[in-house]
């Protein structure tokens, strides 16, 4: 994936970089996968269960992004209230 921003400007690509050095270090690198499906498949579910349910993320309060999620949208339905 190209960089959105000007060149020397890599600010755009940290939180992909992030996700993906993430992705390696924890799933693909510790293993080996017979075939592709099986990669595709396991790195689906790592991303669905695991990282956006269970994983905590240190820059959104270590919460899962699905916890984080339903926090901002219960925030937005309780200003919307008052």
């Amino acid at each position: 994936m190209g960089s959105m921003s000007r060149c020397g400007n890599c600010w755009d690509n940290a939180v992909a970089e992030s996700f993906f050095g993430t992705l390696k270090s924890e799933l693909i690198h510790p293993r080996i996968f017979s075939n592709r499906t099986l990669a595709r498949t396991v790195i689906v579910e790592w991303i669905a269960v695991f990282y956006d349910r269970q994983r905590l993320h240190s820059t959104i309060g270590y919460l899962s992004p699905t916890q984080f999620k339903d926090h901002y949208w219960s925030s937005l339905e309780s200003q919307s209230a008052a």
